[in-house]
């Protein structure tokens, strides 16, 4: 390939050099670059990409692609008048993120044009619901690939993730992997932080899919404000043919905002195109279980062995997604009762591991945030629970407002907050759980504080009574504990087999 063909779709200025020139290898991070190599300059909020030139000119890089002016960045001024320089060709562009999934697509041979491309946003739900589409296309014959929060799965390959929706050149990187696997369609989470820095830039999704919206991620290296969050949100809309949304959102006006795709909806709403009617819950066997009869474009029973409505607006997304494949019904009723997320109503078997324990349900769930956490206990709560029991932290270095938020929905919603930490980063975890409890005095639900989570969750499920439903909230499938910038192992299901133990070593 050459330099000329892996800008073909990019805009660009020649500063210095030429364009007709072989190229080997096409790379964002200085540690990849070697001979031949084009490198491209990210101004990232940790590091600016443009300091390590001189570093990628002594690999013997064909060509630098920047986004800054000449005069701004230290010592390229200097660098093109050197003869080392004579070889090296500068590219300028206007946004290097931008130009970055332009390049990334040419690079991988625009593997997107060889699959079936979903992408789910929302602010919460996108995990959940890229799972049973994946479960339900499988299961129809169609090999579909998954990139999301937990995991990116290619086949039988399984990747751990980084982020919810990659950087654009990972996310071609596994396209090109998935259609050379065979694999058909791809269903990911597209996140409002993806769409504002380019991650999904040039990829027109087969499939657009809005789940629901409440204020989140807004705060430092985040987004200003609600507005924003919508705003970047509703862009998928603009990059796809067929948006499926929920009708009954109250920002779907919002949402739809410049969408240039055909629309179709789900929910409880009378118009909607896929509409759920009849809904039940019920407890039985440990389980939390629901059922719905799905009307409107499809009309058949819907069981579910995960709890409460947002389960019935995950599936009910997923069957308005799969009616485009033509997937036969009995497939979709006989997939979803059993699809598995980790850390999403992930439940847990322990009261029968215990000697003479009492019977309880303990559930981890990735809820971090009060919209989540409201949605989950509020669901729990129709299953007449003994007691509910709610464990949770909230992240260091993040907006002070989600911890005063979720301190005081579990106030309200639980009968006893288990207050502890979370990921603290480079905060105090004892600082954090201070303003939990600002919220958490709010309401006058029980709780105490505990800041150990390890010792949280044996608490939890030591005094637990007959009837409890326990929740472990934020962590989901995260299996680590973030503090002051590294990852310490800390897998919650490791932590209740610990709960459990101790419990039995009492017990005998």
């Amino acid at each position: 390939m050459t330099l000329e063909q892996l800008l073909e779709t990019t805009e660009y200025e020649v500063i210095k050099g030429k364009v007709d020139k072989e190229i080997t290898t096409f790379v964002y991070d200085s540690r990849k670059a070697k001979e031949g190599s084009v490198f491209i300059c990210i101004s990232g909020t940790v590091r600016d990409a443009h300091d390590f030139i001189p570093e990628v000119i002594g690999k013997g890089a064909a060509a630098i692609v920047i986004e800054k002016d000449v005069d701004e960045i230290n010592g390229l001024r200097s660098l093109l008048e050197m003869n080392s320089t004579a070889t090296v060709t500068f590219i300028k562009v206007k946004d290097a993120r931008k130009a970055l999934a332009h390049m990334s697509a040419v690079y991988f041979g625009n593997p997107a044009d060889e699959l079936i491309t979903i992408g789910i946003t929302g602010t919460k739900g996108k995990t959940t619901t890229t799972y049973m589409i994946k479960d339900i296309l499988d299961k129809a014959g169609i090999p579909t690939g998954l990139i999301g929060t937990v995991e990116i799965i290619i086949g039988d390959e399984i990747i751990h993730s980084g982020n919810s929706t990659p950087e654009s050149y990972a996310v071609q990187n596994y396209f090109r992997r998935m259609a050379d696997a065979g694999i058909k369609a791809v269903v990911m989470e597209v996140t409002s932080q993806g769409l504002m820095m380019n991650r999904v830039e040039g990829i027109t999704f087969d499939y657009g899919i809005f789940t629901n919206l409440e204020p989140d991620h807004i705060g430092e290296n985040e987004h200003k404000d609600f507005e924003d969050y919508m705003y970047w949100k509703s862009t998928l809309f603009q990059k796809c043919k067929t948006g499926i949304f929920n009708i009954d959102s109250e920002f779907i006006e919002g949402i739809l905002k410049n969408h240039t795709c055909t629309v179709e909806t789900f929910g409880i709403s009378e118009k909607a195109d896929f509409r759920a009617t009849d809904i039940s819950f019920c407890q039985m066997d440990g389980k939390l279980e629901t059922k719905y009869r799905v009307t409107g474009k499809e009309n058949f029973e819907v069981e579910l062995n995960m709890p409460g409505m947002f389960s019935v607006y995950n599936s009910l997304t997923a069957i308005a997604l799969c009616s485009h494949f033509n997937v036969p019904q009995d497939i979709i009723k006989k997939t979803l009762p059993n699809v598995y997320v980790k850390g999403r109503t992930e439940i847990i078997e322990v009261s029968s591991r215990i000697k003479n324990a009492p019977k309880f349900t303990v559930m981890i769930d990735y809820a971090h945030n009060a919209m989540a956490l409201e949605s989950l206990l509020t669901t729990l709560r129709v299953y007449k629970p003994k007691r509910l029991v709610c464990v949770f932290g909230c992240g260091g270095n993040r907006a002070k407002s989600r911890r005063f938020e979720m301190g005081e929905v579990s106030s309200k919603l639980a009968d006893l907050t288990v207050v502890t930490s979370d990921n603290p980063r480079f905060e105090e975890p004892e600082a954090i759980i201070a303003d939990i409890v600002t919220g958490v005095k709010k309401a006058d639900g029980k709780f105490v504080t505990i800041t150990d989570r390890r010792e949280a969750v044996k608490y939890a499920v030591k005094n637990a009574e007959e009837g409890d439903v326990i929740v472990l909230a934020g962590k989901g499938h995260e299996d680590y504990q973030e503090i002051r910038g590294v990852k310490y192992h800390m897998d919650e299901r490791e932590l209740i087999d610990d709960a459990v133990k101790e419990c039995n070593e009492v017990r005998e």
